[in-house]
């Protein structure tokens, strides 16, 4: 099954210094973080904020030639969590009618999906695999670091905007 997801927040990891995505179910309150690269980070906050480079930063090159090839973005989907990897797909249609998946990493397909305007999905099986993998992290963190936690930038702010 899929999971709908929106942009909760991104934000830096304090013990990385890595920027993460964290994504909500749509229907419930469950999370899910992924971390990216500082540029896609960029790229998504960009597109977040509205802020228009003066030149088409690679993503929305990418959508520009997507569209004028007359393709549509259905959505992109995260589908899996192997050995501490996101992997993502960007389901497409062509004029013809036919389904396109495009192999992704999870950073660069929500980029495009919010340039194109379309939804963004999670395998539950990655939000399951994702819980069982942060138990396991914050057993190990809390015994050899004490109760550090990271810090509530999320607060009570609505889900951002696609």
């Amino acid at each position: 099954m899929q999971i709908e997801v929106k942009i909760r927040g991104l934000m830096v990891d304090p013990h990385s210094g890595t920027p993460v995505v964290i994504l909500k179910d749509v229907h419930s309150d469950m999370l899910l973080p992924i971390w990216v690269g500082a540029y896609e980070a960029n790229a998504i906050a960009l597109e977040i904020e509205k802020v228009a480079p003066q030149r088409p930063m690679t993503h929305d090159l990418i959508r520009n030639l997507i569209t004028e090839m007359g393709i549509q973005v259905e959505r992109v989907v995260v589908t899996e969590l192997r050995d501490s990897t996101f992997y993502a797909v960007i389901e497409m249609r062509n004029m013809e009618g036919e389904t396109l998946f495009i192999d992704a990493r999870p950073s660069d397909a929500i980029a495009l999906a919010l340039r194109a305007d379309c939804p963004i999905f999670v395998n539950d099986e990655v939000f399951r695999a994702s819980n069982r993998k942060s138990e396991e992290e914050e057993t190990e963190e809390t015994a050899e670091s004490g109760d550090e936690e990271w810090p509530d930038v999320i607060g009570e702010v609505g889900d951002l905007p696609m």
